[in-house]
Formats: C-alpha cells, structure tokens, sequence
C-alpha cells in the first residue's frame, strides 16, 4: 500500500473523529462506555452528607407539594436539634408566602444559624427563568449556593461547576460548599459516577418531622441536604448508569467528588491527538513490530488507561480518539485485503502468471503492438492431464514465446490464450513465422508428445481501449486458425462493420419510421391464363450510407431478438393497402405476407390482420400468409390454433420453402394451409433433373388431391416455365416473370397486363 494512501486515509479518520468529538456525536457512547467503567471501580460515597429526601412518603403523610414555610422550619428546627453541621436547601424560595409562615421561617433559620438556600442565575440555560433567589428576607439570615447545572441534549449531567456569577457575585455551588472547596465562577468539574448513589445516606422528610429516638445519632455532625425525591415534583435529570435522579442527588455526588479531590476534565483533543500518533505510527511504521506495538498501546489507551485515570480523578473522553483508530485499523485492513484480493485476481492460480485482468491495468501505449498466441486445442490437452502436468504444459508453451516476447510479461488468459507487448520490429512477419515454427516440435508431458495447434493474432496499436485491443489480438487469432493461416493482423475496418451490427435493431425502428424502409413485390404469374394475378411482398432497406442492407441481414436478427412485430405490420399493412388499391380499380391482385414462426406463438396476430383488412376494405381472399415448412413442422398447438382462425377469416395459408424440411405426410395433412410454396432448389433445374421432376409432380399431385393450390418460386428459365404447365402447377413466380420492383413498377405491369387481356 502506497505511503500517500497511507497519509489520506490516517487523514480522513482524523476528520471524521475531529467533527464527532466538536459535535459531541460519541457522547452516548461515551456514556455507556464510562458506565461500564464505574461498574468496575463503583465505591461507596464518604457518609459525611446525608439527603433529607422530601419523598413520596413525606408527601403522603406531611401533604401535597408546596410545604407551608412552617413546615420548613419545623425542619430546620429538628435537624439543629439533631446536632447537624450544615442545613442546604435544594429547594427555591424566590416567592412570599403568608407572612406569618416567613416570620416563622425566618425565626428558624436565625436560630439555627447555619442554613444554606438554593439560588441559580440564567448562566446555566436551565428552563425558561433568568433567575431565581431566595426573597430578600430569607435571603438576609442564610447563605446562597449556586444549584446552576448544565445538562445535555437528553438531559443528561455530567459536570457541575464550582460556582456561579449570580447578580455580579462569585456564589459557591452546593456541590463545592459541601466540600468546601473553592473555585472559578463557571468552571466545571467532572462528577465522579462511580460513586453508587444507593449508598448515599438518606432520610424521609417525614421522618425527621416525627423526630423519632436515634435520630440524633444519624445525623450528628453532618452537612444535610433537604432536597426533591420524589418524581412528580420535578426537578429529573439522567445519570448515566442511574437512571432518572432528582438534582439534589446529582449535587450531593458532585459535592462527594470533590470530598475524594479535584478531578481533572482533559476532554477529547488530549486523547484524539494520543490517538492520532499511535495511528499514524501504525500506518507508517516500516518496521511491523513498530506499527503493531503501537495498536497494542491504542488499544491499552482505550482500555486500561481511563480506568487507571479515573480511579485517581483525571478524566477524559475516548470514543473520538477509538473511532479514529478503529477507522484507521479497518480501513488499512480493508485496502491490504483489496490489494491481495487484487494480486490474487490477477494471477492463474496454477501457472502463477499474470492474467489478462492484469494486463488490462497496465498502462500500455497506445502505439505498442499487441500479439495474442491462441493454443487451440489446449483445453483437449489440459482435460487429459492432471494439474502438475498441466503446469508443466504452460511452463513449455511460455519458454517457447519468451523466445519471440524477448523479454516482455507474458500474460496467461484462459482455454490456452497468451498475450504480451511487443513492437513493430519485433512482431514482424517473419518473427512470427519464427516463433510458429517453434510450435511444430511436439511439447514432452510426462513421456508424452503432445503436438501444440497455435495461431497468432496481432493488434498493431490504436486509440481504443486496451480491453478493446486484447478481444481485437483474440478475434485475428481466431480469423487466421479459420483461414487456415498462421497468424493474421486485425483488420480495423472490421471495427465499422462490428459497430453498425451491434446498432442494427436500434436503427430498424427509426428506419421504418423515416422510410428507409420499403416494400418489394414480386409478381406471380397463374399458369392457366398466363395473367399476372398476384404478388410476394418482401421488405427491402435502402440505407442512405450503407446502401442496401440485405433483409437476411436485419430480417434474422429482429426475429433473433423478439423485434418482428413492427416490421410485420409494417409490410402487412402496405401489402394489404396495395391490394385494396388495385381492387379499387377492378384489378384483382392476390398479396402474399411471410409470417415469422415467433408471431404464430403470440396473441394479437389474427386481430392485427382483421383490423388492417377492415380498415383498407379487402376481401380476405385476396390476402396470403406465407410460414416457412419448418416453421409449420415444430409449430405448437397454440401456432395450429392461430393458423386455424385465420384460414376461417378467408385468408389463404401458404407453406413456403416446401421441400427444404422434413415434414410427414400426415404432418402435411393437419397444417390448415390453402396453398403450397415449392422451393427454388426443386425449380432451378427441373428441365434437366429427373428427380426433382419426380419430387415437383408428386407434390402438386398431393396438394391437389388436398384442395391446395401450388406455387413455384424461382423460375428463371422458359423450359421450366413449360415444364411447370405440363405438370399442372397453378402459379409461378420467379425472376423470368419479374424481379422484385416497388409499387409502381408493378402498378404499370399489372395495369398493362389488364389491358391486354381485355383487348
């Protein structure tokens, strides 16, 4: 793997770890990560602070929240009994109540003379308030703490501060009170949630109201905390690993953090920047041991290392920095297997030698001369011998190229093809005579002489692609084995021709479209009158750079490729209006329509030719559709069927080609054909052949005994013409008669052929 992708990817990993730790993606993460943490190294809080919970037990049995003021006091009053050090209110009094109840309030606290009350300013961005104080008489007899705490997106609290700016003045948070430790306004410090929360000491409300025996015991010098414990009076945030915990709780475990020492927040760019050297030594390391050191000692960092941090109050956090490693590892891991996976796709597997997906990598120029060496029998060879032979085959086929490669990478590809680069000097005629003649000695495999059949094909360079190149060394290989040649150059004005057969269908519908394509008519001459009676329609393409395109040529291939449909309509339709054309005048003309087989197969044939005569008014006597005997000899039900329902229309049904397959005559006897089409092969030499004679008089005889009438395509001479009346055939058609010409050609043969027989 390249140094430079090596750089992009530790560069990228970075990135994408950098926006998750600024955008505090991996806090989630994070937190069940640190949860996993504090379960190992959980421990039980100092027991100097105890929470006076107003739960819902105390509100059962004192009343429904708010408590009148002289609740409070009567709190105050119990707990300065009860010997404790400090009374903290995390609860708010920033509204008057009933005089009396804050007289009385007042009175306790000055008596006690040691109580602490909540107040918080906007700094902290909690809920909808700027500020709420203790009113000012309340205010005048206590101390103020900050309760100000910042949560996240989930309400979720993970730091607290050491105290608050609230109306210009530094105030000590609860949690710092409570430890007596003094800080910075708005610095905040980690809370330590290995603390178990459970074990905090706590006492009901209610209780301390009913001042049971012992009490005093419980409480003596320590600092309480009257706080919310109860769900529905608010004040729920999220601890990770807690659950919900009301923010009195949250306040007591930053104030038990602080009592362990002042924990240290290095954030995430201290670890990220830890973990982006030990990625980058890992990637770029030239020793392994160096690159895999380093992974062990990210992997350590991720690991073992908080955990020893957090046990001594340094905390920081670790998924930006994970996420950068665990990219950098995956993605080394993902580009070596690409790259491996690659070399191996690039090798046979059982010579070892570079194949044609390796050749086509390379950065061959394009006026490098391509030489392809095709064994043609090697997969005959290859299945008789076992791999080790097999081997020792390629390894005598690739010395005896080396000779003529001299020098250059020999590439292996599959079914004995070798190719390699050469130049115009080198892959000369005459060297691959040279290197033919190398394969005229038989190969020795196992005691065995093998003779070896090559033939060598050649490129000699062009613009195309090299892909393009190597089928281009393939296909001359292959030409000169036809030809019987040694080797052959490609031709590249093979390439124009390869180009508009690959384009030939998509031209055909726009052909049609444009007219480019037209249809011929053939006449056909009835043998009794000698009158011109009807004609063979046949689809023509004159292409306006090609000239004329032969219909076996796109004819076969739209049958090939499912796209006849058009095309058949198309002649149908201009068949059929043709006829009508002539019947408009009083001039009966038969049309005859060659049907592909693959529409037989398929609904909507007899409805397109019902539709196509009601719309031009023919008789449908006056229609012909011709299918080819083999087509009626491996025509399935459904085609019988569809030859069925159009000879009940009236149309006539031709077998054409007659006498080119191998139909039985009981086949001959189900095809509901009207007529019968016999070959040209049979007519061409009638006159001089006494079998096909023979073979012609049987089929009109059989036809006839049938009620079909006959045609004979093909005619060419006067002699059969005569040959043909003797034998009693209905119709001829041929080049003797006419060629096929378009439709005003026929118009005027047709129109003067009427004439004459009237006169």
């Amino acid at each position: 793997m390249r140094p430079t992708s090596r750089v992009k990817i530790l560069l990228w990993a970075f990135g994408v770890a950098f926006v998750t730790g600024l955008l505090g993606l991996g806090l989630p993460i994070e937190d069940y990560y640190r949860m996993a943490r504090n379960a190992m190294r959980a421990h039980p809080p100092s027991g100097d602070i105890v929470v006076i919970g107003i739960d819902d037990r105390s509100l059962e049995q004192v009343g429904s929240w708010p408590w009148p003021r002289t609740r409070h006091a009567e709190l105050v009053d119990r707990l300065k009994a009860a010997g404790v050090k400090r009374i903290f209110f995390d609860i708010f009094f920033n509204s008057p109540a009933h005089r009396g109840e804050d007289r009385a309030f007042v009175d306790a606290m000055k008596r006690a003379g040691n109580v602490y009350l909540a107040g918080y300013s906007a700094t902290a961005r909690v809920g909808g308030f700027s500020e709420k104080l203790p009113i000012p008489p309340l205010r005048a007899v206590s101390r103020l703490v900050s309760v100000n705490v910042r949560y996240s997106g989930t309400m979720s609290v993970r730091t607290l501060p050491y105290a608050s700016n609230i109306r210009g003045v530094t105030t000590s948070s609860l949690a710092a009170t409570l430890a007596n430790v003094a800080g910075p306004a708005d610095i905040q410090f980690p809370i330590d949630y290995a603390i178990d929360i459970e074990r905090l000491p706590t006492v009901n409300a209610a209780e301390v109201l009913a001042g049971p025996p012992g009490l005093a015991e419980r409480l003596r010098g320590k600092d309480v905390v009257i706080a919310a414990a109860s769900q529905e009076m608010g004040d729920v945030y999220y601890v990770p690993g807690q659950g919900q915990v009301n923010g009195g709780f949250i306040n007591v475990l930053g104030g038990e953090t602080l009592k362990e020492g002042r924990p240290i927040d290095l954030g995430w760019l201290p670890a990220l920047g830890i973990g982006l050297l030990l990625a980058a030594i890992n990637l770029l390391a030239r020793r392994r041991w160096v690159g895999r050191l380093a992974l062990a000692a990210a992997a350590l960092g991720v690991t073992i290392v908080p955990c020893i941090a957090e046990m001594n109050l340094i905390f920081f956090q670790v998924i930006p920095a994970a996420l950068l490693v665990g990219i950098v590892v995956v993605s080394h891991a993902w580009a070596k297997f690409r790259q491996s996976y690659k070399v191996r796709g690039n090798i046979n597997a059982l010579s070892g030698l570079p194949n044609l997906n390796a050749l086509r990598g390379e950065n061959v120029p394009s006026d490098a001369v391509l030489v392809a060496a095709r064994v043609r029998n090697f997969a005959e060879i290859s299945s008789a011998l076992p791999p080790e032979s097999e081997r020792a085959l390629i390894n005598q086929i690739v010395s005896r190229l080396a000779l003529g490669a001299r020098g250059a990478r020999i590439y292996q590809g599959d079914e004995g093809i070798f190719v390699w680069t050469s130049n115009a000097e080198i892959a000369g005629a005459d060297q691959l005579e040279a290197l033919h003649a190398l394969f005229r000695s038989p190969a020795l495999i196992d005691g065995r002489a093998v003779d070896l059949a090559v033939t060598f094909g050649v490129d000699a360079g062009s613009n195309r692609s090299l892909a393009n190149r190597i089928a281009a060394t393939l296909v001359a290989a292959d030409e000169a084995a036809a030809e019987g040649l040694r080797w052959k150059a490609y031709d590249p004005a093979k390439l124009a021709d390869a180009e508009w057969k690959l384009s030939l269908l998509g031209r055909l519908d726009a052909a049609i479209d444009s007219g480019e394509i037209w249809v011929a008519y053939q006449p056909q001459l009835d043998l009794a009158s000698g009158r011109i009676v009807g004609a063979e329609a046949l689809v023509r393409w004159s292409h306006p750079e090609k000239g004329e395109v032969s219909p076996q040529e796109f004819v076969l291939a739209a049958e090939q490729h499912h796209r006849i449909d058009k095309l058949t309509e198309f002649v149908l339709s201009d068949a059929i209006k043709t006829a009508a054309s002539f019947a408009a005048r009083n001039v009966e003309l038969d049309v005859a329509v060659n049907i592909s087989a693959r529409l037989l197969e398929k609904p909507g044939l007899v409805s397109l030719v019902r539709r196509l005569l009601a719309e031009a008014r023919l008789a449908p006597e006056r229609l012909t559709l011709e299918v080819t005997e083999s087509a009626a000899m491996t025509s399935g039900r459904a085609s019988i069927r569809t030859l069925e329902e159009i000879g009940s229309l009236g149309i006539n049904v031709s077998i054409d080609d007659y006498g080119t397959g191998f139909s039985t005559l009981e086949y001959f006897k189900r095809i509901p054909a009207t007529e019968v089409k016999i070959d040209r092969s049979f007519i061409a030499s009638l006159d001089r052949n006494a079998s096909d004679r023979v073979m012609v008089r049987s089929t009109i005889e059989l036809a006839h005994s049938l009620g079909r009438s006959v045609v004979a395509e093909g005619v060419e001479s006067r002699e059969v013409l005569t040959e043909l009346t003797k034998l009693g055939c209905d119709r001829a058609q041929g080049y003797l008669i006419g060629r096929p010409m378009k439709l005003m050609g026929l118009t005027k043969l047709l129109l003067e052929d009427h004439k004459s027989s009237a006169a």
